[in-house]
């Protein structure tokens, strides 16, 4: 790939509101958000600290140290193709709906209608997911200031108040927003360095690099290979939400460059931060069954308390509370503007209520307060079942995954239609685009698999039933019910100009 000056870019390059509407839309959307911005809200999204840290205690079970460091790698590798394929895409087509506007410009209307549907659900489970992992560990603070009982019950009324701190913030429009996910670069990278600092300077006792990078350990009652890719969830679950930086585009300047480097960016780092996080955390384990038993119900509150002591390990739950809740409060602010783009083209019932602007803060709010209700619900499992919590994350997985691979497989396909923006692959796309595509089939299907086994043998009971596909199967059946009932007002704007392959040059990443 070659790199285009920024002068020349500038010389063909056309602003954001007019190239929005050579797409199809008016810009009613304030754009107040930088490259930096646009960086952050993904990178806030994956948050390193929400995702390893909540499913750590998934990963001692089904894997322990060895597929979790090993798979943070390998899943690393895979998503980084699959966030520089969609970021070739996103820069063609830098629109709030990103994904389904994506998916039907290259490949028609229906494409565009079931990856919107797929999209949606997984921003509204990771919603979900982000902000009920915040409450557990939020309950494990507690626990360990007042001994406070993290009840299931208890737990849900943490995610409810939570859920309504996030719903407040993002009523006060993006220029909030975009400051908080600035300071959650900062506050993720130091709290990163502040917990694996600790951890390796404080505690008299580590464990080996055998342990860290060697040690297996099947506790899911299935087959050791099983249980080896089922632990790969972890990391797919935590690589998920930077299509954010496509959300938030209509709301990015130069976000054509900006929207594509963003996604490319977060990944990056958040790959690297990851890595030193996990490591440091198993390598500071003093007792492994009573990290995997703790009464705070977060393995990692109880590496902090064996390591570092009462007054440590509040400390450093603190500061991970603190970095879940700006995940929490980007990935509001994405899905919400998945539902207002989805709702402005008709995609959803009551399309006309979420698709309103405030015209103080420029902010979808009705938008917002459907995805925080929608998240609500899909939460309301935890209640019941002791496996809800890893359903929840399956749900972001098996929704949000798909919808990735979709533009990028019908870029694929139809590569003759599709017209490169300003970032590109050049000759490398339809590599790059095919080994995503074919990552994503992997990890959905598996992501659908049963996760834990009953203690008494057979496949599944109704604690240990995944209702992440049947979550699936009903937003599936919700979408098409919907589409033979109003479909034909769903209508993404076409193109109104006509823009040559050659038109932009390549770009490096």
């Amino acid at each position: 790939m070659s790199r285009v000056g920024a002068s020349h870019r500038a010389s063909f390059r056309k602003s954001d509101d007019a190239y929005l509407r050579e797409l199809g839309y008016e810009p009613v959307l304030t754009r107040r958000m930088g490259p930096f911005g646009n960086f952050a809200i993904s990178f806030s999204v994956i948050s390193v600290l929400s995702g390893c840290m909540t499913l750590y205690g998934f990963g001692l079970n089904t894997g322990g140290p060895s597929v979790m460091l090993w798979g943070w790698l390998v899943v690393g590798a895979m998503v980084m193709f699959i966030g520089a394929a969609l970021a070739e895409v996103t820069s063609a087509y830098p629109t709030s709906g990103a994904l389904y506007y994506q998916a039907e410009q290259l490949g028609g209307r229906k494409w565009g209608w079931y990856t919107g549907w797929l999209n949606l659900l997984g921003l509204l489970g990771a919603i979900a997911g982000i902000d009920y992992g915040a409450a557990l560990f939020t309950g494990a603070l507690f626990n360990l200031q007042w001994g406070f009982e993290p009840t299931p019950g208890k737990i849900m009324v943490i995610f409810l108040c939570i859920l309504v701190l996030h719903l407040a913030l993002n009523l006060f429009g993006v220029r909030l927003v975009s400051i908080l996910n600035s300071i959650s670069v900062w506050w993720h990278l130091g709290g990163v360095t502040v917990i694996v600092g600790a951890l390796a300077i404080v505690p008299s006792h580590h464990q080996s690099s055998d342990f860290v990078f060697g040690e297996f350990v099947n506790n899911t009652g299935w087959s050791p290979l099983y249980a080896a890719v089922l632990g790969l969830l972890l990391a797919q679950y935590t690589f998920c939400g930077y299509d954010a930086s496509a959300h938030l585009s209509e709301e990015t300047t130069d976000a054509q460059v900006s929207a594509s480097r963003g996604i490319i960016h977060a990944i990056g780092w958040s790959w690297l931060a990851g890595f030193v996080l996990l490591a440091g955390l198993t390598f500071a384990i003093q007792d492994y069954a009573g990290t995997v038993g703790t009464a705070t119900g977060v393995p990692p509150a109880q590496i902090f308390l064996d390591a570092l002591g009462v007054a440590g390990a509040k400390a450093l739950l603190l500061v991970v509370i603190i970095a879940q809740l700006c995940c929490g409060n980007a990935e509001t602010a994405a899905a919400s503007r998945m539902v207002f783009a989805f709702s402005r083209d008709g995609a959803l019932p009551g399309s006309h209520l979420w698709r309103q602007v405030d015209r103080r803060t420029g902010t979808p709010r009705m938008a917002v307060v459907l995805a925080v209700a929608c998240a609500a619900v899909l939460a309301l499992p935890s209640l019941y079942s002791p496996v809800a919590y890893a359903a929840i994350t399956s749900i972001n997985v098996v929704g949000i995954t798909p919808a990735y691979a979709i533009p990028i497989y019908l870029r694929i396909k139809n590569r003759d239609r599709f017209r490169p923006g300003p970032w590109n692959l050049g000759n490398w796309g339809v590599a790059v685009g095919t080994i995503a595509v074919v990552w994503v089939v992997f990890v959905t299907v598996l992501f659908c698999l049963p996760q834990t086994r009953p203690a008494g043998g057979g496949l599944v009971s109704v604690e240990t039933f995944n209702y992440a596909p049947i979550a699936l199967l009903v937003v599936l059946a919700l979408a098409w019910a919907w589409w033979r009932k109003q479909g034909s007002s769903y209508e993404v704007p076409a193109q109104n100009f006509d823009r040559s392959a050659a038109t932009y040059e390549n770009e490096v990443v």
